[in-house]
């Protein structure tokens, strides 16, 4: 204990004990627990709170910014034998077992009014199945249409890891063969006042959050997951979010293009049509590939239009990536100096102070976090992929309004309604709500190459309600 004190003492942090004689024994263990192990790397953790904040000072240089390279869409000019032989050379990555998928799923449904991790959130238009058991229908529709298992791992946090093990555990592992799924968690750090010290977020327990999505690339380490991909002879790791229900589980063509432009980390992109769309832009920095935060984005850059008047900065980042095995490797080796830690201003429970106290409702610290795309400027080569919104991405991050269930919900019908105009299945008016089993259907291409008799045989592949709500 004493040794404990003088190593916080060091680092001005003495306050986290101002508590420790008010505090029984059962919190007396919990918070030695939580010092000790925080205590063992405070000099990197007092480091990094510094540099994020001198980051977070220096802003962007709008001159040494200039719009990525980018694979577009046949409508934007781009070349359709190009994503066509892509597709090609994806499909024979999946079919050699060279492929795995990782979902980032650490986040709990608390903004959505929900009691529990939001993987498990139901999105079923018709069945309120969960985002996680229509995830797994697309891995296992791509193991069968590819004679190969899709190993899944699914990187919780401390918050979700117990509930989402045992949802898996009922759900016999929604399908997929228990030596297929890999579930770990990700890491934690602590959080710090406006004044530079570690938050009391009560009198035995130092506030401490997860470390990000950018935390995924040193999880994968230390949870034996690359060893295990290594193993498998699996060499390309197909990274998303689970909170995106439009996502296309290892996409062939985005594998394919991977491979061709000889990348170490690729990622999608969609073309923004707001200036104030909450989303990242893919750009380059001095030359090097970058994600740039929205929050991070100057009005200049913001707002900034090319010679035909359309936004410059349109490629907005939507968290689906590529990554070879070897570049994990090297990431997570050098995390510490590859990856920066970035701080923003937060609410955090605090017993720092009165006035940091229960009642505040404006920040009052900093949390910290790893990102994920901080690891393109380290790559030696990269690939950026234009994809539509409407068929790839619309995420549920709200209650109500955009990016709410309502919002995906209406993506996914529209979806389905699309692969069936292809087999000349009406689907006229607002009604009725669609349902399509993704492990037998998974694409437009799929059901018209599936045809109408095929969807009969599929039997419950899909789900029709013509009533006026799920």
């Amino acid at each position: 204990m004493n040794a404990l004190r003088v190593g916080f003492a060091i680092h001005e942090q003495e306050h986290v004990f101002d508590h420790w004689a008010e505090l029984g024994e059962p919190e007396r263990s919990v918070l030695l627990r939580q010092a000790r192990r925080i205590g063992a790397s405070l000099d990197e953790f007092v480091d990094a709170h510094r540099r994020a904040l001198a980051e977070l000072e220096a802003g962007l240089e709008p001159a040494s910014i200039q719009p990525p390279e980018t694979v577009c869409l046949p409508e934007h000019g781009g070349d359709t034998q190009r994503l066509e032989s892509a597709r090609e050379r994806g499909l024979e990555l999946l079919t050699a077992g060279r492929v795995a998928a990782l979902v980032v799923a650490g986040g709990q449904g608390t903004r959505l009014g929900y009691p529990g991790p939001k993987g498990a959130f139901p999105v079923g238009p018709v069945s309120d199945r969960s985002l996680f058991r229509l995830q797994a229908q697309k891995i296992r529709g791509l193991a069968r249409r590819t004679s190969r298992s899709i190993p899944w791992y699914v990187m919780t946090s401390p918050a979700t890891d117990a509930a989402t093990r045992a949802l898996f555990e009922a759900e016999d592992n929604f399908g997929l063969a228990a030596e297929d799924v890999r579930i770990f968690s990700q890491g934690m750090l602590p959080a710090w006042d406006f004044e530079g010290r570690l938050i009391l977020e009560a009198p035995g327990r130092i506030a401490e959050s997860p470390n990000g999505h950018g935390g995924s690339l040193t999880a994968l380490a230390e949870a034996g997951i690359l060893e295990d991909m290594r193993k498998r002879g699996i060499d390309r790791l197909f990274y998303y979010q689970v909170d995106n229900p439009l996502v296309r589980m290892a996409d062939p063509v985005f594998l394919g293009l991977h491979e061709a432009a000889e990348a170490e980390m690729s990622c999608k992109v969609v073309r923004k049509q707001d200036p104030m769309e909450k989303v990242g832009v893919v750009a380059e920095i001095a030359g090097e590939p970058a994600v740039i935060e929205y929050t991070e984005l100057s009005e200049e850059l913001r707002y900034a239009q090319d010679a035909r008047g359309q936004l410059l900065y349109w490629a907005g980042n939507i968290a689906i990536h590529i990554f070879n095995l070897d570049f994990l490797h090297r990431i997570a080796e050098e995390s510490t100096t590859l990856l920066p830690v970035h701080a923003s201003a937060k609410r955090i429970e605090s017993v720092n102070s009165a006035a940091e106290g229960r009642a505040s409702r404006d920040p009052n610290g900093y949390k910290l976090e790893r990102f994920v795309f901080d690891a393109l400027p380290q790559a030696a080569r990269t690939c950026v992929m234009e994809v539509r919104a409407s068929e790839e991405f619309s995420p549920i991050k709200n209650a109500e309004g955009k990016e709410s269930p309502d919002s995906s919900r209406a993506a996914l019908i529209a979806c389905y309604r699309n692969w069936l105009r292809g087999v000349q299945i009406p689907t006229s008016g607002e009604a009725p709500f669609i349902e399509i089993d993704h492990s037998i259907i998974d694409s437009e291409e799929e059901a018209i190459s599936t045809g109408i008799t095929g969807l009969a045989d599929a039997g419950k592949a899909i789900l029709v309600s013509t009533g006026i709500s799920p």
